[in-house]
C-alpha cells in the first residue's frame, strides 16, 4: 500500500480524494497542497450566491474545523506547485520545498484565460472567493456593467448584476449564448431570457480593446469600433487546465492530464477534477469536465483506485445553470451538431427537457425548470437510448 499520499490542489477535487481514502481505511501519511491560504471551498456559488450577497463568504467552506482536522492530513495552504520530479517522486513547491510521494493526484483545477489590456482596475475575472468578493464590491459600487463571454460564468454574472441594478451588457463573438455548451437553439433563449430582464445583448462581434481612464477600465471597444461605457467589466472567456507546472514531468498534457480509464496519468500519479483528461467508456471518448459534481465524483473514484481497486470511471455527468428564476440541468455530452429533440414540455413555456442525439443514440438531455422529469429521463443516457427524433406530432417541438 502506498504510505504517502500527496494531493495538489486543496478545492472539491482533492477534498474529495482525501476523504474518500481516510473513509476507505487508509492510514499513511497524507498532504494536500492548494495555492490559496482559505481551506477548501465550493466554487459554484461565487457567481451566484456570493457574487448577489445572499450568502457571507463563510457559508462556501465545504467542511467545518472539526472534519477537516479529521482528516489527519497536513495541509499546506497559500502553497503553489511549480514542478514535479515523477523519477524521483517529488513535487518541488515555490519556495524550494520538496514534498515526496508513493502516490500522486493532480487537482489543479482551470485558470481563466485573459485578454490583453484586462489589468486594468475594473476589470475582473472569477475563479476564487478572492475574485468574487472583489467584483461584489465594484459592482455594488458601478452602475454599468459589460460582460465578456456568454457561456455559464457570464450568463450568471450578467444575471446577477442585472439583478442588482446595473446596466448590463453581454459581449460575445457567437451568435447566442451558451452555444459551446448546448448549441443554437438553447442558446437563443438563453439569449430572449437575458433581453427580457433589460440586458443588452452584443453576439456576433469580438472584444478590440479595454478603454483607459486614470488606470482605470471606461470603457470597453467592440471590433466593429463600438464603445460600451463601463465602470465594471467582467472576462469570462473560459479557461486552461493549471499544468504549467507539470511542463517537464514527462506526463502526457493535451487538453488537461492524459489519464486512463482508471485516472492514471503514469504508474502511481493521478488526475481529478477540472485539470483532468480521461476516456470516459460510458460514452467512448476522451473528455475533461469543469463541472463541481464531476469533481468529488472523480475524487473519490481516484482514491479507490490508489487502494487498489482498478475501476474504470464512467460517469453520467450532472452540471446546472441558475439564471434569475431558470434552472438549466443537464446529464451526459453535447457535441456540436448534436440532433436535438424536446421530449417533455415547451420551450415557449420555459419548463421542458431536450434530449440530445449523437449516433443515433441519446447522450445527453437538458432540463429547463424541469427537475423532476429530467431526473427520470437521465435514464436514456445510462440506457444509451436510441434518439427519438422529431415528435413535433405530439406537440413537442426542437427548441
Amino acid at each position: 500500500m502506498h504510505r504517502d499520499v500527496l494531493i495538489v490542489g486543496a478545492s472539491a477535487a482533492g477534498l474529495a480524494t482525501a476523504e474518500a481514502l481516510r473513509n476507505k481505511g487508509y492510514d499513511g501519511r497524507l498532504t494536500l497542497v492548494g495555492d490559496e491560504a482559505h481551506l477548501p471551498y465550493d466554487r459554484p456559488p461565487l457567481s451566484k450566491q456570493v457574487l448577489s450577497g445572499a450568502w457571507q463568504p463563510e457559508r462556501v467552506r465545504l467542511r467545518d474545523d472539526q472534519a477537516i482536522d479529521k482528516l489527519d492530513a497536513e495541509l499546506r495552504l497559500g502553497r503553489r506547485a511549480v514542478g514535479l520530479d515523477t523519477t524521483g517522486r517529488k513535487v518541488l513547491l515555490d519556495g524550494g520545498d520538496r514534498v515526496a510521494f508513493d502516490a500522486l493526484v493532480i487537482a489543479t483545477g482551470v485558470t481563466p484565460r485573459r485578454l490583453p489590456g484586462d489589468d486594468l482596475e475594473g476589470v475582473h475575472v472569477l475563479r476564487t472567493l478572492d475574485d468574487a468578493l472583489a467584483l461584489r464590491a465594484d459592482l455594488l459600487d458601478g452602475a454599468k456593467a459589460v460582460v465578456v463571454g456568454a457561456g455559464f460564468l457570464g450568463a450568471e454574472v450578467a444575471a446577477v448584476a442585472r439583478t442588482m441594478g446595473l446596466e448590463v451588457t453581454l459581449v460575445d463573438p457567437l451568435p447566442v449564448p451558451m452555444r459551446r455548451q448546448f448549441g443554437d437553439g438553447i442558446g437563443e433563449l438563453v439569449g430572449r431570457m437575458h433581453s427580457d430582464h433589460g440586458v443588452a445583448l452584443r453576439l456576433g462581434v469580438g472584444v478590440a480593446r479595454f478603454v483607459e481612464s486614470a488606470g482605470r477600465v471606461a470603457a470597453v471597444e467592440l471590433a466593429d469600433g463600438t464603445k460600451l461605457d463601463a465602470d465594471v467589466v467582467v472576462v469570462g472567456v473560459g479557461s486552461t487546465p493549471t499544468t504549467g507546472w507539470l511542463a517537464d514531468s514527462g506526463l502526457t498534457l493535451g487538453n488537461g492530464v492524459e489519464c486512463d480509464a482508471e485516472c492514471q496519468a503514469a504508474p502511481g500519479i493521478y488526475a481529478a477534477g477540472d485539470v483532468a483528461s480521461w476516456h470516459n467508456p460510458h460514452f467512448g471518448v476522451r473528455m475533461r469536465v469543469e463541472h463541481r459534481l464531476n469533481a468529488t465524483e472523480q475524487g473519490m473514484a481516484v482514491a479507490a483506485n490508489i487502494l487498489g481497486e482498478q475501476r474504470p470511471f464512467a460517469p453520467v455527468p450532472y452540471f446546472w445553470s441558475d439564471q434569475y428564476d431558470a434552472r438549466i440541468q443537464a446529464y451526459g455530452i453535447f457535441p456540436e451538431h448534436a440532433d436535438v429533440t424536446v421530449v417533455h414540455g415547451s420551450p415557449e413555456d420555459r419548463k421542458f427537457v431536450a434530449a440530445y442525439g449523437h449516433e443515433g443514440k441519446v447522450v445527453g438531455v437538458l432540463g429547463w425548470n424541469s427537475h423532476r422529469e429530467l431526473r427520470t429521463l437521465r435514464q436514456l443516457v445510462v440506457d444509451h437510448a436510441p434518439h427519438p427524433g422529431k415528435r413535433t406530432e405530439e406537440g413537442r417541438q426542437e427548441p
